[in-house]
């Protein structure tokens, strides 16, 4: 009686320690979980000014904070226009959806010089006149061939994308009916599109005249702000519209509910923590029952060649162990080791032991043969040499 009430607690006790357990885990999860989404890890993207990849910029940006310009590294709209408030500065665009005509213009107004460096149609056609994206340039350096500043410098480089210019719009390092930079200038403002994948990036910055056009086109300016766009910089009653705006007011209480049933059937349904049962093997399994589901196995999938390779394992294991071979020997030792026992074409041995592969069926089960033969072989010589001694 008291072996049963001292039983029962220690199972309650085991119980409760596993459903801690369990919410423990889960807790630890979620935190987990939350930190990458909310808790500062951010993977730095293409172009971004502070990455050290392959596609990042801080290579370019050193360079230019080395010729004492000054870099601000705008993240969202409000920073940029912030930090263009201080007095002329060049302002770096990369590819900008999330902005209207209107903001885009708005934001490039308040710079000295523009830098688009992934520009798209809509972008080129609102700030360079009408222009516009063309073809892609081979992966070879292009000479300038104008004799805008920046680009006279530089001389060659890789331009990537081409632009096809608008009315009044100067073009350099044409290829194939493109241009791989475009710029305006004006009262003292200027306006220029490059690929920066091809021209700006760590991994190109070195090659060809890269390097003198990044920094010709950026350092224009003492102060340069570089904008990295945010989603949520889209100009009010322009953004568009998430999933819970698509969805049916119904559909976020429907999955809450059917997350909340599927807890509860896991709990219901759950395996209960309790005390482990011992329980005796129903029947035990023969060598050769094992052996025959693993023959079904590898008939099944068709694989000979595996299957030969387990015959030939295990027959180089018995015949080192005839040879008093070292149970660490190689395949192509054991087999040089049967060769110069049995007087044979060691290329014979080796490629019953090593090399040969099977394609068919058939061709496993000759090689099967071979295999048993020479392990028969080496028996029989064995067995004579110790009678002949």
């Amino acid at each position: 009686m008291s072996a049963v009430a001292t039983t029962a607690p220690r199972a309650r006790t085991r119980g409760a320690l596993g459903w801690i357990a369990l919410v423990a885990g889960l807790v630890l999860v979620s935190l987990i979980g939350g930190l990458f989404v909310y808790g500062g890890y951010a993977q730095r993207g293409i172009l971004d000014p502070e990455s050290a990849g392959p596609d990042g910029t801080r290579a370019v940006v050193r360079v230019l904070e080395q010729q004492g310009v000054r870099v601000s590294v705008a993240r969202d709209r409000g920073a940029a226009e912030r930090a263009l408030g201080a007095g002329d500065a060049t302002l770096v665009v990369p590819d900008a959806p999330m902005l209207s005509d209107d903001g885009l213009r708005d934001l490039s107004d308040r710079a000295r010089h523009v830098v688009l460096i992934d520009p798209r149609t809509r972008s080129l056609g609102v700030l360079l006149n009408g222009s516009s994206l063309g073809d892609f340039a081979p992966d070879i350096a292009v000479d300038a061939g104008c004799d805008v500043p920046a680009a006279a410098n530089a001389r060659t480089a890789r331009v990537g994308s081409l632009f096809v210019p608008g009315d009044g719009v100067r073009a350099c390092f044409g290829s194939d009916g493109g241009y791989g930079l475009l710029t305006t200038a004006e009262d003292g403002r200027s306006v220029t599109a490059v690929d920066g994948l091809a021209t700006l990036t760590n991994a190109m910055l070195p090659l060809d005249g890269n390097a003198a056009l990044a920094l010709g086109v950026l350092g224009q300016s003492e102060r340069l702000v570089w904008y990295v766009p945010s989603p949520a910089d889209a100009d009010p009653g322009t953004a568009p519209p998430t999933l819970s705006d698509l969805t049916p007011p119904w559909v976020t209480p429907a999955i809450v509910l059917l997350l909340l049933s599927a807890l509860v059937a896991a709990v219901w349904r759950g395996r209960r923590f309790g005390p482990l049962v011992t329980e005796r093997l129903p029947v035990t399994v023969r060598a050769t029952e094992t052996t025959e589901g693993r023959a079904r196995l590898y008939t099944a999938s068709g694989d000979a060649v595996h299957a030969l390779d387990e015959l030939r394992r295990a027959a180089r294991a018995r015949i080192g162990r005839l040879l008093g071979l070292a149970p660490r020997t190689s395949p192509g030792d054991t087999a040089d080791a049967v060769a110069e026992r049995l007087g044979a074409d060691r290329a014979r041995v080796r490629g019953i032991l090593v090399d040969d592969r099977p394609a068919t069926d058939r061709d496993l089960v000759a090689a099967a043969d071979r295999l048993r033969d020479l392990e028969a072989s080496v028996r029989a010589a064995v067995r004579t040499e110790g009678t002949l001694r």
